[in-house]
């Protein structure tokens, strides 16, 4: 490929990098504290509700993401045209299938939903693991300091555990933003999606490698980010 073919291809692909920004964006915005209502979902004592939130987990852990953009993304419509589907909820889900242009937001959200709940499990795990890992004492002594659970939690428990996730969290958050590129298989329009495209058009595997350093340079300005927090929160130990 000639320099300005490849000039037209960086173009091309700057344009479709703020859907990926977008899609990787609103991920975070709803896993994150999707993520911790689950974990202490999980930790709650009331063990219908532990059970149901572990299979929870478990089958957005088990199954490739992949699928779960399609199921998710097949589902509203099979759902509302089930005999069985109440009125008041077949009139949410016509609400929510929308048809014509309006077909990419649709498209959208069911792919941002399947997102959400896939790294929401994750996200929740890491949690789980990092309160956990605080010592019982902190809460007795908290208590004995007259503050309550709510307190407890939001003052000394939370800022420990986010200094200590911040390692395991960055992973799933580096991992996010090479998955945004499984949101093609559903033609969403992000870097992914205008490679190949481009890739048939110039009978070539220059626009890959150009979409690999794209998610790339993405995935290093984020470990850099993550490891300016690491230094912020070193008051910690």
């Amino acid at each position: 490929m000639t320099s300005e073919e490849i000039l037209h291809l960086l173009g091309l692909m700057l344009q479709y990098l703020m859907p990926t920004l977008k899609l990787f964006g609103a991920t975070l915005l709803y896993a994150i504290p999707l993520g911790m209502v689950v974990a202490l979902m999980k930790m709650c004592r009331f063990k219908p509700l532990s059970w149901l939130t572990n299979l929870y987990i478990l089958i957005m852990r088990g199954t490739p993401l992949l699928l779960q953009i399609i199921v998710v993304y097949y589902s509203v419509p099979t759902i509302r045209s089930s005999a069985s589907c109440p009125a008041g909820l077949r009139t949410l889900l016509e609400r929510v299938e929308l048809k014509g242009d309006a077909g990419d937001v649709y498209m959208f959200r069911m792919i941002l939903l399947a997102f959400v709940l896939n790294y929401a499990a994750y996200f929740a795990e890491i949690f789980r693991g990092g309160i956990e890992s605080i010592p019982k004492g902190q809460y007795e002594a908290a208590a004995m300091l007259g503050f309550t659970r709510l307190q407890t939690f939001f003052r000394i428990i939370l800022p420990q555990v986010v200094k200590r996730v911040i390692p395991a969290s960055s992973n799933e958050v580096i991992t996010l933003v090479k998955d945004t590129s499984l949101a093609y298989a559903m033609g969403y329009m992000e870097i992914m999606y205008i490679a190949k495209k481009q890739m048939t058009t110039f009978s070539s595997l220059t626009p890959l490698f150009l979409a690999g350093a794209f998610y790339f340079v993405m995935a290093t300005v984020l470990t850099m980010l993550f490891g300016l927090a690491e230094k912020k929160l070193d008051y910690y130990k």
